[in-house]
C-alpha cells in the first residue's frame, strides 16, 4: 500500500503537483517490487470506502497462480509469509526506495 502523506480521501481532491508527486510514489513502489519480485503485471487498486485515506495498493501479480487474470484476494486472516520474512521484505522494497 501507497498512502498519500496528507490527509485526502479522493484522488480528485489533490492538484496537479500533488497528484504527479503521489503517482511518482506509487510508480516508484511498483518499480521496486518489479525489480524485487518480477511479477507479470502489477494491478492497482484504490478502495477506501472503510478506510477514509486516499490509498493505492499494489499487487504483485503471477501468471499459473490462483488469482492471476482477477482481482486481487484480500484475506487479512490468511498468512502467507512469517514475520523474519515479512521483515525482510520490507527491507528490501525500502532499499531501492531511497
Amino acid at each position: 500500500i501507497v498512502a498519500y502523506k496528507e490527509h485526502s480521501t479522493e484522488l480528485y481532491d489533490l492538484k496537479g503537483e500533488e497528484l504527479l508527486a503521489f503517482m511518482e510514489d506509487v510508480n516508484k513502489v511498483a518499480r521496486a517490487l518489479k525489480d524485487l519480485f518480477a511479477p507479470t503485471k502489477i494491478n492497482y487498486g484504490a478502495y477506501s470506502d472503510k478506510l477514509p485515506h486516499l490509498h493505492i495498493h499494489l499487487a504483485p501479480k503471477y501468471e499459473n497462480t490462483a488469482d492471476f487474470g482477477s482481482t486481487f484476494v484480500m484475506n487479512p486472516q490468511k498468512v502467507y509469509l512469517s514475520d523474519e520474512e515479512y521483515m525482510e521484505m520490507l527491507i528490501a522494497i525500502k532499499s531501492k526506495l531511497i
